[in-house]
């Protein structure tokens, strides 16, 4: 039985009472463009999707994208920076927190209707004070059209790339769209998923029935795996890496835009974030030894956060309330090696 809460508005009326303001489009259109660049290979640069692994508060947030902004004049040359800014992510087992989109103020009960204006808020004011657009995982894609007009990336995560809806909604967006490796690590089952999102598509979405004309810039993320005794396998090495290039290549033609990127937590890193700087090191190196490499492998998921580690409750600022992320002074490190070596 389902036990009617709070009516949501359509999200045509959430935009339409939260708008992006003519200032503020003009930068994210910037931003895409500067996105898609690097997944087509249009651009040399690489892209760098950092942040919290959970943006549970927006003060914090709000703060990591200002010091993140200012970065970005560092390195623009070399990277495209976008923050990380997750509003739909849960705890991993679904139970307890559900995320900002669900639940605004982690300390409470969920009340989606303020979750949907509170995450526009901070975006809005994410773009405004920092001059970033940002990425967000769409874990639930009727859920994406709340915040459709102020994304720069969309994440699909390793339990949702095997789902048809997840697989037909990227179709229809015209953004990058990393699709995590599923769980278990199938290179094929990743590729099928990029196929299907670069691919025209009629499906049933919301209210309608739709026709999109498929994405481009669907790519790859390999995020490590996960065995059946439930050990973590990772899957940034080179040997990898070059089997989806094999993929790529073997397609002819039918994936468009080969490109990776390596989110060096989660089953890369067994959740052992300091190990992110070791990983992406890796990458580097490997993206000097083979050229073919270098040209595939296009940026880097990095999970960090004001303070390093994390919390169960929301009582240190600026700290992660889910997995643990790198602090701030390693991700400045981090970021400005990255562009040294890119």
């Amino acid at each position: 039985m389902f036990e009617k809460q709070i009516e949501i508005p359509s999200a045509e009326e959430i935009l339409a009472d939260q708008p992006l303001p003519e200032n503020l489009r003009k930068i994210k259109a910037e931003r895409d463009e500067l996105a898609k660049d690097v997944i087509a290979g249009r651009s040399d640069r690489l892209l760098v999707i950092v942040g919290p692994c959970s943006a549970h508060e927006s003060k914090p947030v709000l703060e990591y994208v200002r010091r993140l902004g200012k970065l970005n004049e560092r390195v623009k040359d070399k990277l495209v920076l976008v923050p990380r800014i997750y509003t739909n992510k849960p705890r991993t087992k679904g139970v307890g927190y559900k995320g900002m989109f669900s639940q605004p103020d982690p300390e409470n009960k969920e009340n989606i209707l303020r979750g949907i204006r509170t995450i526009r808020e901070l975006h809005l004011h994410a773009i405004e004070e920092s001059g970033l657009s940002a990425a967000d995982e769409m874990l639930y894609p009727e859920n994406y059209a709340y915040v459709e007009d102020l994304l720069t990336y969309v994440a699909v995560g390793a339990r949702s790339s095997e789902n048809q809806m997840h697989r037909l909604v990227s179709s229809g967006i015209e953004l990058p769209v990393g699709i995590k490796n599923p769980m278990g690590g199938s290179i094929p089952v990743l590729l099928n998923s990029i196929f299907a999102a670069q691919s025209a598509q009629v499906f049933k979405y919301r209210d309608y029935q739709v026709g999109t004309q498929g994405n481009e810039y669907a790519h790859a993320v390999l995020r490590g795996m996960v065995d059946s005794y439930g050990n973590d396998i990772p899957n940034f090495h080179y040997e990898t890496v070059m089997k989806v290039c094999e993929g790529y290549a073997h397609s002819n033609g039918e994936l468009k835009n080969p490109a990776i990127v390596i989110d060096s937590n989660h089953s890369n890193s067994g959740k052992q974030f300091r190990q992110q700087i070791r990983i992406i090191e890796e990458v580097l190196q490997n993206r000097l030894y083979d050229a073919d490499f270098k040209k595939i492998v296009k940026g880097f998921m990095i999970e960090s956060f004001l303070v390093e580690g994390n919390q169960k409750h929301d009582i240190v600022f600026g700290q992660s309330i889910t997995d643990p992320c790198l602090g701030w002074e390693d991700t400045e490190r981090l970021i400005l090696d990255i562009a040294e070596k890119a």
